[in-house]
């Protein structure tokens, strides 16, 4: 007997649509079964009408636990990934004190996270000019990978030049690691920022101006270049351009193992919405045309991303409005940069690629589960509906109509980009290692049920 079945529901992988039911026996997936092959179960979950993809992994997301509650915490940001469908979260190291740049901190964050998360959670390791020597200790501990930036970052991390990258990776590939950048040039981006505030332009306008794809595209063939010189495992965070999306297909057609995400907000919004709208659409890489966007959406269905992260980066009304840790903001430059997302990204992928642009449900089956959990060492443990596999499920009703309020939202400050849009599509049930963790728009697991989850050796 199953512990659960999920049944007559349309199964999603990356390879076929199929109607089928799931058995579930001890947290994990024991069974696939043809149409009308019910055996016995404890608990059975009607799914009719209704598909039953892998559940959603966030490859980048900044929950701020420890050290930044004030703008998000463990306990808002799981919830919130579990109801938009998000099952396992990649917790970056940064915004969190003391960063995860050591074995030390990596187990102070674990005691402090692990008895308030929904959802399975991992962890990038810090990447900086000063934690070298603790990127073997960090890799067995279990980081899935290590995060730096080549542009401009806030003032409780650092960006590493192009030097500093190459030690690193050299470092990482002795223990086939996996080494992940925030490509954007920062000579190009500084020189960029000065000439606009010299001319007297602070508006949105000048902002984008300021951070031109170049800077990106320039980042990102550095990046490619050093891994295919080092031979390390690289990882370029948060695409958001298909110009930079074509020299990372590049990389890939030759073989290299250069993986890349792009973001819910990349392939929905534009920069227009940043013109007009302002604080809540900033964001670092910027928004772009509605041609880009579309574009994108053809890099998604060519299998060039191992993610559709959030990259939730959260902050309070003040920091958008009005003052930074008592900095008053009084210029674009000045709000903070960032989108809250992890828990609209799966409603509105599917709502702007299946529904609006007819996308195959299978292309975000393979973006949003598969390739991340291949690309970040859990799949086997993670990613796919296969036998074996952790009962991690995602239930979502295609004909549920939505609009995103403030009031819905589960994180510590209900703002977001994403509120105010409309949309088809909405997960209904979000299961993880076999647990229900939300049903029917609401939270229905105990907190602490989320465990961490690190890289298969």
């Amino acid at each position: 007997m199953f512990d659960v079945l999920i049944q007559n529901g349309t199964i999603v992988t990356a390879e076929a649509v199929c109607k089928g039911n799931i058995g579930i026996k001890d947290g994990k997936i024991a069974a696939i079964l043809e149409a009308g092959i019910a055996p016995p179960a404890e608990k059975v979950i009607e799914a009719e009408g209704k598909y039953v993809f892998p559940g959603a992994i966030d490859t980048h997301a900044h929950l701020n636990d420890p050290g930044f509650e004030w703008r998000e915490d463990y306990a808002h940001g799981t919830a919130a990934a579990a109801l938009g469908g998000y099952t396992t979260v990649i917790d970056m190291p940064l915004q969190n004190d003391p960063c995860l740049t050591n074995a030390e901190a990596f187990d102070f964050k674990e005691a402090k996270v692990s008895p308030n998360a929904y959802v399975d959670y991992c962890f990038w390791g810090g990447l900086t000019s000063y934690n070298l020597g603790d990127l073997k200790d960090l890799d067995e501990k279990g980081c899935v990978s290590f995060k730096s930036f080549i542009g401009p970052v806030s003032p409780d991390y650092e960006s590493l030049n192009y030097g500093q990258a190459m030690e690193a990776m050299e470092i990482i590939k002795e223990f086939d690691g996996r080494a992940g950048f925030h490509c954007e040039d920062y000579s190009i981006i500084k020189n960029q920022e000065k000439r606009m505030k010299e001319a007297g332009r602070t508006d949105w306008k000048a902002f984008l101006e300021s951070r031109p794809v170049v800077a990106e595209i320039v980042a990102t063939d550095a990046i490619i270049e050093i891994a295919k010189a080092t031979g390390c495992k690289a990882h370029i965070c948060h695409v958001s351009h298909p110009e930079v999306a074509r020299h990372i297909k590049a990389a890939q057609d030759e073989g290299y193992d250069i993986t890349a995400e792009t973001c819910t907000h990349y392939l929905t919004f534009t920069s227009k919405d940043v013109i007009e709208k302002g604080p809540l659409y900033k964001c670092a890489p910027i928004l772009h045309s509605q041609e880009s966007v579309e574009q994108m959406w053809e890099y998604v269905k060519a299998g060039v991303f191992s993610g559709i992260a959030s990259d939730h980066s959260p902050c309070s009304y003040d920091e958008k409005y009005k003052e930074i840790l008592g900095q008053k903001i009084e210029t674009a430059f000045d709000v903070w940069g960032g989108c809250s997302g992890i828990q609209s990204g799966f409603q509105a992928s599917f709502s702007e690629g299946v529904v609006k642009r007819g996308v195959c449900p299978t292309v975000l089956a393979n973006a949003m589960a598969v390739l991340p959990a291949k690309a970040f060492g859990i799949y086997g443990k993670k990613g796919d509906i296969r036998v074996g596999f952790d009962a991690d499920l995602l239930v979502v009703d295609p004909e549920k109509e939505w609009e995103i309020t403030g009031d819905s939202l589960l994180y510590v400050n209900k703002i977001s980009a994403f509120v105010g849009l409309k949309g088809k599509g909405l997960p209904i049930l979000t299961m993880v290692r076999g647990n229900v963790v939300a049903q029917d728009g609401k939270i229905v697991a105990e907190k602490g049920c989320g465990e961490l989850v690190k890289k298969q050796k």
